[in-house]
């Protein structure tokens, strides 16, 4: 197996010292700040000791490349991008703390994902549509290392689904400005350039993520161990349990539990380090 290591401070000692832990022989330095170490199992103290040194790790079977890929799908909101979307329209609508709440409690998973949308999206209820555009030309960001993921992904021919329970005023605009493959997403509904505090159609929830996942990957003739998903709250788990690898990105705790790695420190790009 090879135990990856990658942090934003990691050091080489730091590496050799993991090395002595985990048992293993080789130590190979892949990027600026991340290992590979080949060892055959995770030594229990090792999670607690990688935590206290802000240090990213990962158990992966030898023989992954990245380049043998075929499907990455990621979550938007505090995963491609630094914002949670819905939140910033709150604000705009003098309503941040309130619908931010709503946001954590279902992403920890303790709000049924559909309910919770309901109520975030009712409280936005007479915001003018421009608010939209606002929050995407003022205050979306791509998180650091979604340039190079997507890079790596165009280079090797993966293709790019960007799942999401917000909404497609964002997810079609970032799907043309990266060259995104495949989406999902809610549409908000509008009225006389307001918004009505309703969704239009079926709210895209846990099973649909899940079910967009396997369409295309059915579409690509992906196999289970040529696929990826990223995310980090509670409605992304039934799609990430369909893939051959599930990465937790800066998640909350029932996320970290349930997927094959966490990146809590790294950059997204960490996700390339994972494969040889």
């Amino acid at each position: 197996m090879n135990l990856v290591a990658q942090g934003p401070d990691i050091t080489r000692q730091q590496a050799d010292e993991l090395a002595r832990l985990a048992g293993a022989m080789q130590v190979e330095r892949i990027a600026d700040r991340a290992f590979r170490l080949k060892t055959s199992s995770l030594e229990k103290s090792i999670p607690a000791w990688c935590e206290a040194r802000r240090i990213d790790h990962a158990l992966m079977p030898e023989g992954r490349r990245f380049a043998d890929l075929r499907l990455l799908a990621m979550d938007m909101d505090s995963t491609l991008i630094t914002i949670e979307c819905i939140d910033e329209l709150g604000d705009m609508a003098g309503k941040k703390a309130e619908i931010a709440r709503i946001t954590a409690q279902a992403m920890r998973g303790e709000i049924d994902y559909p309910e919770s949308l309901r109520r975030r999206v009712g409280l936005l209820s007479g915001l003018h549509e421009s608010a939209l555009e606002r929050v995407y030309q003022e205050r979306l960001e791509l998180t650091p290392g979604a340039n190079e993921l997507l890079d790596a992904c165009r280079k090797h021919g993966v293709k790019v689904l960007l799942v999401s329970g917000g909404f497609t005023f964002f997810t079609e605009r970032l799907k043309e400005r990266l060259g995104l493959d495949y989406t999902i997403s809610n549409v908000l509904e509008v009225e006389n350039r307001t918004l009505t505090g309703r969704v239009s159609g079926a709210i895209v929830e846990a099973g649909a993520k899940a079910a967009k996942f396997r369409s295309v990957a059915g579409r690509l003739h992906a196999s289970r161990e040529q696929t990826v998903a990223i995310g980090d709250g509670a409605n992304d788990l039934k799609m990430m349990a369909e893939a051959g690898v599930s990465v937790a990105f800066r998640a909350k705790p029932v996320v970290r539990a349930q997927a094959t790695c966490a990146i809590d420190w790294c950059a997204l790009d960490a996700v390339l380090n994972l494969f040889e």
